[in-house]
């Protein structure tokens, strides 16, 4: 079958990349109203995870597959523009020392900006694209997906999630952990149960606790064992505790599975088929699990999901802004005053200083957070805050999108440390220094907490300088913010901005 081109299209696509520590998928789908219509699939089997070294670095080859896989996804992208795409790693970049080495030369391949998600914000997704499948209600689901490097355990009711777990155990980290040359032996079986089981330790009393009405499984694995039990007739769909225990031993039985005929299951999943198996087994008996379906969607159906959902005005990260701000008892009419004015200075300057929609955006949030660290003290408030937001799990957001977001929570006052932007992709650099210093003067501005005694300005920016224009009245009325202002002249010269009052 030929597959569609993207240029007939009559509706808007977007595409969700998902570079997992398996495979690496790419889907392309039409939004169609309120309906998300997959038109194209791409999947590389990589065994991405396997590709680290003893020093948990990238190795030269499995970079040099991983890239050659990206410019191929990055081909059949060429149509579609910044913001139709959303590409998202996964565990095996989580945890890769040289990932951000890895990650400039990935873009170049694929053309488009890829962020590395928590294990929280994956399970997120996973979730919403498992139940994207499903009828509306609220009925109680739990949801487990076995990835290459990652295992997802979420309850929800009905589209909500409740509870999000991520552990670091999947069928590629499993079977080059306890299933060496392909070997599957009735002790390295029970090590790998057992290993998974502790990992279930610590999560599965609440996870049962939650309860659910229905129970389904996602992604390679699940599908790979259900697909295997209806083949040898042990199962007509879905996969049972019985089945899992039957194919254990007919693996043990066979001894190497380089030799095993295991009926149903394709080549390229044999090497891992024995680590995955594991895994699920010990969610099995860990949640008391009789019977799991299967669901044909998973991390990137729930991407675009997610993205469908921004581009109706419906973004989950302006929820977990509004969320965090509550929980740590923000003043909502301050940050509000701190927002208008920041957002004012920006839109003066946005277009000389070559700002774009994501840098409002960021802007917005900071000004919603800058505060949240005085839950903690006022002294240092604002390396509170960025604590906070750095390590918080925000639903919706990058660990890139976090710590832009911390950094400028943590420049919005005192001395201007350029220390906090070297960690940052260098693209971004320049950028957050001039969001921070106008985060900064809207947050000067408004230090009395008081609507009658802000000025009416307007900003100017002229290559790295910045005009402020205040009326000579209002100065004369408030020489104290006058005097703050001339000492933000000194404190922002590290940020390579010139700000003059007049």
């Amino acid at each position: 079958m030929k597959t569609r081109s993207l240029k007939s299209a009559p509706h808007p696509l977007v595409a969700a990349v998902d570079l997992g520590s398996n495979s690496f998928h790419l889907i392309v789908a039409e939004l169609q109203g309120t309906e998300v219509r997959v038109i194209d699939r791409l999947r590389e089997m990589l065994r991405f995870g396997s590709g680290l070294d003893a020093q948990g670095r990238i190795t030269a080859l499995a970079a040099r597959r991983a890239l050659a896989c990206l410019r191929r996804f990055g081909q059949r992208l060429q149509t579609l523009k910044a913001g139709q795409v959303r590409a998202v790693g996964t565990n095996t970049l989580r945890t890769a020392r040289n990932a951000k080495e890895f990650l400039r030369h990935a873009e170049a391949a694929l053309g488009h900006p890829i962020e590395i998600i928590s294990g929280v914000e994956e399970a997120r997704l996973i979730y919403q694209g498992v139940t994207s499948a499903l009828p509306a209600g609220d009925e109680r689901r739990l949801v487990v997906d076995i990835g290459g490097g990652s295992t997802e355990l979420i309850v929800g009711r009905g589209s909500q999630p409740r509870l999000l777990e991520s552990l670091s155990m999947g069928c590629v980290s499993m079977t080059d952990m306890h299933f060496p040359k392909l070997a599957v032996t009735r002790r390295g079986f029970r090590d790998a149960l057992l290993n998974a089981r502790q990992q279930l330790e610590p999560v599965q009393a609440e996870l049962r606790r939650q309860g659910w009405q229905r129970a389904l499984g996602s992604s390679g694995s699940i599908r790979a064992v259900e697909n295997v039990c209806r083949t040898l007739g042990w199962q007509r769909e879905g996969i049972s505790l019985e089945c899992l225990q039957r194919l254990a031993q007919r693996l043990i039985r066979q001894q190497h599975l380089k030799h095993a005929s295991v009926p149903g299951l394709a080549d390229e999943r044999l090497p891992v088929f024995a680590g995955g198996l594991a895994v699920l087994t010990a969610v099995f008996e860990a949640l008391d699990l009789q019977y799991l379906e299967v669901s044909n969607r998973a991390l990137r159906e729930g991407v675009v999901q997610d993205m469908a959902g921004r581009l109706k005005g419906q973004d989950a990260r302006v929820d977990a802004v509004e969320r965090l701000a509550m929980r740590y008892a923000v003043d909502i009419r301050q940050v509000k005053r701190v927002e208008a004015t920041a957002l004012q200075i920006f839109k003066a300057v946005a277009g000389v200083w070559r700002l774009d929609h994501e840098c409002r955006r960021l802007l917005s949030w900071a000004a919603w957070l800058h505060e949240c660290g005085l839950a903690v003290a006022h002294s240092g408030y604002h390396k509170h805050g960025a604590y906070i937001v750095a390590n918080t799990e925000m639903a919706g957001f990058s660990r890139q999108e976090q710590s832009l977001l911390a950094v400028l929570v943590r420049l919005h006052r005192r001395k201007f440390a350029l220390s906090v932007l070297e960690e940052l992709d260098y693209k971004w650099q320049g950028r957050l220094r001039r969001l921070a210093v106008i985060l900064r003067l809207a947050v000067l501005l408004h230090r009395g907490r008081d609507d009658r005694n802000v000025p009416k300005l307007t900003a100017r920016a002229r290559g790295a300088s910045l005009q402020l224009r205040i009326s000579r009245g209002w100065i004369n009325k408030f020489p104290l913010t006058h005097a703050d202002l001339i000492e933000e002249k000194q404190l922002i010269r590290g940020s390579g901005v010139r700000l003059s009052v007049i």
